[in-house]
């Protein structure tokens, strides 16, 4: 992060006289979303498939002010969706220069700092801090204390001669120190309902209470929260004063379309070897028949991060076959799609009664995506002289141990190949990697609409008669 700008006022009386008047973190966010949606900008970049759901809602709570509470199954982007809120501050913002909190060199809040500025005046030295920093994220868990989030009695403070009762013995949690910024409290229902219960004076009346103590400080903070519906009964639940402090609950969702399915996953995914929109898109039809199959508990979700992990391990499965054969450069084909059911079966929760067919279920389900995909790729192609070829002996063996140009090799010049490979986005002079993954994609359907037959042990698949 780089350093304030210089030009930046440096003491009290030149930040007013440069109209760096105190406004509210609310009030901040409002401005500047206005601003950006007027000037035409996204607000929320990296945000997929939300555009005329989750964002509108959001925008409408943020623009009234309320703090809000996203509710959703685990992998929807909830997080990431609250972190994009940092975007919507100011780049750098004015805070008393030395002080325990970001506070308004204006409008101090903490009886050191309004010591400090009533004898310094507007010689009271100013810092500037990124909006990077004043986002504080908290995941909650059980033992996660009063202490931790709003504060607690400092023994050392204590030690020094200063009473209990005095509020500068108090040493500050999360919240107080994210005044004049963005707190967000990711799975709150994990959180203790007597935890929660310390929230509700920060929510409202804006002071804190510390070992019996009230400090009255007028905390100027957004409050959002990340929840799973099945938190409220399960592990824990959001308390009813808590809930009803929130001023906007706004539900989630996993992708509603193909598409967005596969820009999330593309975004996401950091890809060891190339892989490409064909097979991107049978982990999107994957994913979506896995979110309708009642073999899977829908309870807990099928989480984004399985399509994108789904991703990662079939480019792997692809580097490693490239290893292994020589062929560069390393490029993905439905054979790859093998290692995907084995090692991603323990990110699902499945059904009691489903134990011991997880892996049959996951490949059944894999072959659907993949007879979709395929019957969307080729539609209205007629792959009659490519059945014809594979079953009049032009046998093709396939596998990890096969490169593509062995797959090429096996089969005659036949037009439909090109036709084939164009409806897979195969440019005639890319790879023999990349027309080899088309290839078999079309066989894959064939096989699967009994058009051909397919031979398959540990190492290789073999389509033919």
């Amino acid at each position: 992060m780089t350093s304030a700008p210089a030009e930046l006022p440096r003491k009290a009386g030149d930040l007013r006289a440069a109209g760096y008047l105190p406004r509210s973190i609310k009030a901040e966010i409002r401005d500047n979303l206005l601003e950006q949606l007027r000037a035409g900008r996204d607000p929320w970049p990296g945000i997929v498939g939300f555009t005329r759901t989750v964002i509108p809602q959001l925008e409408r709570a943020l623009l009234a002010g309320h703090d809000v509470v996203l509710l959703g199954e685990r992998g929807q982007g909830k997080t990431r969706l609250l972190r994009t809120l940092v975007g919507l501050l100011d780049e750098w913002t004015p805070v008393i220069e030395g002080a325990e909190l970001p506070e308004h060199p204006l409008d101090p809040i903490t009886p050191a700092s309004i010591r400090r500025a009533a004898e310094l005046g507007d010689d009271l030295p100013v810092a500037w801090l990124h909006r990077s920093l004043r986002y504080a994220e908290k995941l909650a868990t059980p033992d996660t204390s009063v202490g931790d989030l709003i504060g607690d009695v400092d023994p050392v403070k204590v030690a020094e001669g200063r009473s209990l009762g005095d509020p500068e013995t108090i040493h500050f949690g999360l919240v107080p120190r994210s005044h004049r910024g963005i707190v967000a409290i990711n799975e709150l229902p994990d959180l203790a309902e007597r935890i929660q219960v310390a929230l509700l004076n920060v929510m409202e009346e804006r002071d804190i209470q510390v070992r019996g103590y009230t400090l009255r400080l007028p905390l100027d903070v957004l409050l959002v929260a990340t929840a799973n519906p099945e938190d409220y009964t399960n592990r824990g639940r959001i308390i009813t004063p808590l809930k009803d402090r929130f001023g906007a609950e706004v539900r989630t969702h996993y992708p509603l379309d193909i598409d967005a399915e596969v820009d999330v996953i593309r975004q996401e995914a950091e890809f060891t070897a190339e892989v490409g929109e064909p097979l991107l898109e049978v982990l999107a039809r994957f994913v979506r028949h896995l979110r309708e199959s009642t073999s899977i508990d829908q309870r807990s979700g099928v989480s984004a991060r399985f399509a994108v992990a789904a991703a990662e391990t079939i480019a792997a499965a692809a580097l490693r076959r490239s290893a292994i054969t020589g062929e560069e450069p390393a490029v993905a084909r439905p054979v790859d799609l093998e290692a995907v059911p084995a090692v991603l079966r323990g990110k699902l929760e499945f059904e009691p009664g489903e134990e011991g067919r997880e892996i049959e279920l996951l490949e059944y389900l894999l072959r659907r995506s993949v007879a979709d995909t395929a019957r969307e790729r080729f539609a209205g192609l007629d792959l009659t002289p490519l059945a014809h070829a594979v079953a009049n002996g032009n046998l093709v063996t396939t596998g990890e141990r096969v490169p593509g140009r062995d797959v090429l090799a096996a089969l005659p010049e036949l037009p439909v190949l090109h036709d084939v490979a164009a409806r897979a986005g195969v440019e005639p002079d890319d790879s023999s990697g990349r027309i080899a993954a088309a290839i078999e994609l079309a066989l894959e359907m064939l096989y699967l609409s009994k058009r051909v037959a397919k031979d398959a042990d540990e190492d290789t698949t073999v389509y033919g008669a």
